[in-house]
């Protein structure tokens, strides 16, 4: 009956461990709340929303008129004119920017400002990896104290069935404080495991914004990784917000180019002088005290051309910067994507053989705890498989904690975070 009942345990053990690693998720919907929670509270993500709505206005500071001038004069000593004394002076004047000036400045500044949503976007996408990042660390952490406490449960099982061959005469007392060693280190693990709690719930609940101490429920599973390894490398990082944020930005220069040269051209001023004009004491004075209305045309004289010449190079070298700037992070990207790749497709080999293993030593444990109820042999080697299957355990929930990290890296360089 006891060997049944060992048995019996360890079966339950070991579907367990296989639920966890073959079940559909139901705390998807929990990570995704949290997801959203990120993505509003997050201060790094308000930052970079904040930089984008920063951005946006610059658009109607350059793409508007630059200010009238209005100027007026007072005359200390009057100057006669032959219809009158000219009391005072008033002239305003309205400079235009050559043809097309103002659209390629707001072009430019509004490009700018989709290069800045795209920073905001992976910001939100490298926090939300950060999110899944640590969830995945608090589900590890969780299953393993799960185990520690299955583990301790099924020593004292097997304390009950060495107390009960020792009393028979069929085993060793040794045998229990071999048990009562295991199960200290079991109890002490526990301690431990727990405590680490609380540095992972403060990091959890800095990305989310919220009280250190806020209370999470510890995931005991993880959403199932939609796995696919055999994406093409063409155009592999097309959606990228880092790649298309470069992409904005070099545009961006270009048109900042075409401003420079634009700006080297003349500007035109349209404005209007008004003078009043007092009467003079003279009769029959035609046109006497009349106000003077003179229309006014400026035009700039562009000649110092260094400064034009000067603007249009620095946008040429930006544009190039740019360029370059993105080949490195393309290739940083790739990089990144092939190692995550292997971390995926190296977590899927190890789950297959930790599952092989996993089963080939409960087997070998029943089969020895059999025998150990019959003869009172073998306890030691009892002892030992036990803590291979323990480790294969534990090394079946790191697996499943670094598939899910490698999957969200992925997601996260392939820009496909929601």
């Amino acid at each position: 009956m006891k060997t049944k009942f060992i048995y019996k345990i360890l079966n339950i053990r070991y579907l367990i461990v296989l639920s966890v690693l073959f079940s559909v998720s139901l705390s998807g919907q929990t990570l995704n709340e949290y997801l959203l929670i990120a993505s509003k509270n997050n201060p790094e993500v308000k930052s970079a929303y904040l930089k984008f709505e920063a951005a946006l206005q610059k658009s109607p500071q350059v793409s508007a008129l630059p200010d009238p001038t209005f100027s007026v004069s007072a005359f200390g000593k009057m100057i006669e004119t032959r219809i009158g004394r000219q009391e005072a002076r008033f002239s305003i004047t309205q400079m235009f920017p050559w043809f097309g000036t103002l659209a390629a400045k707001e072009n430019a500044a509004n490009l700018m400002a989709e290069a800045a949503f795209q920073m905001y976007l992976d910001t939100k996408n490298e926090v939300f990896f950060n999110v899944k990042k640590v969830y995945a660390e608090m589900f590890e952490l969780q299953r393993i104290i799960m185990l520690e406490q299955e583990n301790l449960e099924i020593l004292n099982s097997y304390k009950k069935l060495a107390l009960s061959k020792f009393e028979n005469g069929k085993g060793a007392m040794v045998d229990v404080v071999r048990i009562d060693i295991k199960r200290n280190e079991s109890l002490t693990n526990i301690q431990i495991l727990q405590k680490r709690k609380e540095p992972l719930q403060t990091a959890f609940n800095s990305m989310l914004n919220r009280e250190s101490l806020f209370e999470i429920q510890f995931p005991t599973e993880l959403p199932k990784a939609n796995l696919n390894l055999n994406i093409k490398t063409d155009s592999l990082f097309n959606n990228n917000p880092k790649v298309v944020q470069l992409d904005r930005q070099k545009e961006a220069f270009e048109a900042q180019k075409i401003v420079a040269i634009k700006e080297g051209y003349p500007k035109i001023g349209v404005g209007l002088d008004y003078s009043i004009i007092s009467k003079r004491d003279v009769p029959d004075l035609a046109m006497n005290g009349q106000d003077a209305i003179m229309p006014m045309l400026s035009i700039t004289l562009p000649v110092f051309r260094k400064k034009y010449k000067g603007a249009q190079k620095e946008a040429e070298y930006m544009i190039a910067a740019t360029e370059e700037k993105k080949v490195a992070v393309t290739n940083n990207l790739m990089a990144n994507y092939s190692s995550a790749q292997y971390d995926v497709s190296k977590s899927i080999d190890l789950l297959n053989l930790f599952d092989i293993q996993l089963k080939s030593t409960n087997q070998a444990i029943a089969l020895l705890i059999a025998a150990y109820s019959n003869s009172g042999s073998d306890f030691v080697e009892i002892l030992r498989l036990n803590q291979d299957e323990l480790m294969y355990e534990k090394a079946i929930a790191a697996e499943i904690k670094n598939q899910f990290t490698a999957q969200a890296k992925l997601d996260y360089l392939l820009s496909k975070n929601n």
